[in-house]
């Protein structure tokens, strides 16, 4: 973990990127309450939502949304889809100088959101979550996909040299020059959720955690297949430790 950076130019605009494939029963929910909890809290920001090929009302009621909230941009992502690609086109569409990446179904709290731009604030790069350290927590995990990611962090601990213990998680914040420091993004699925973080941390970009809180959904379906852990994941853990120890430094961040 690199020293935090005191010398930034305070933030002026947070962008929050939410895929979302068939999620009409909860949508409109996480969009309100996130919007509710930024407004109470002073946080000027804008709410991408990706619809990636739904086949429900989702889109239909983003657009309603956008109606009565400017804050709300639905964008869609017509081509390919897959998580990954739709997290790529909502950072493509951000205006903001910080982003978090959130899922739509409201298993994140949207009270980290607004502690994800604090820190990001006092002049960290990149804010990672995460729910098992003193302060996080899980409630209604599912025991096999529990057992899955510790074994799976774990081994990314290992591999990486890394401290951080929940870098498969999705809710993370990262200022846009981050985003921008680690493009090419090539994941399309949900081993971006891996891409994203181990790239910033092997570039030379500052990092914290802070504990939050974790939630699974009360309506609709899970996304995430248990089978998507496997040589998605791997390619691109192995991707990316080939550039830590064989590319020179690089691709590492400029100061």
């Amino acid at each position: 973990m690199n020293a935090i950076s005191c010398d930034r130019k305070p933030l002026q605009l947070l962008s929050i990127v939410i895929p979302a494939r068939d999620e009409e029963a909860c949508i409109c929910s996480t969009v309100e309450h996130l919007h509710l909890e930024l407004r109470l809290h002073g946080v000027p920001h804008e709410i991408i939502v990706v619809d990636d090929g739904s086949k429900d009302r989702t889109w239909e009621l983003l657009l309603e949304l956008a109606q009565r909230m400017p804050e709300m941009k639905p964008v869609r992502n017509c081509d390919y889809n897959g998580f990954g690609l739709a997290i790529i086109r909502g950072l493509d569409n951000m205006i903001g100088d910080a982003v978090v990446i959130m899922m739509a179904d409201e298993s994140d709290d949207c009270h980290d959101v607004v502690r994800y731009w604090q820190e990001l604030d006092r002049g960290w790069d990149c804010v990672f979550g995460s729910r098992f350290i003193k302060g996080g927590g899980v409630i209604d995990y599912p025991v096999i996909k529990l057992a899955i990611n510790r074994i799976a962090n774990r081994f990314l601990q290992f591999m990486f040299a890394i401290k951080l213990n929940d870098t498969t998680n999705a809710f993370k914040a990262y200022r846009r020059e981050v985003i921008e420091g680690c493009r090419p993004l090539i994941a399309p699925h949900f081993n971006i959720t891996v891409e994203l973080p181990l790239k910033a941390i092997v570039r030379g970009f500052n990092w914290t955690t802070i504990p939050i809180t974790w939630r699974n959904r009360r309506s609709g379906v899970a996304k995430l297949k248990i089978k998507e852990v496997g040589s998605r994941y791997l390619f691109i853990c192995l991707y990316i430790w080939l550039e830590k120890y064989f590319s020179c430094g690089d691709y590492r961040r400029k100061d």
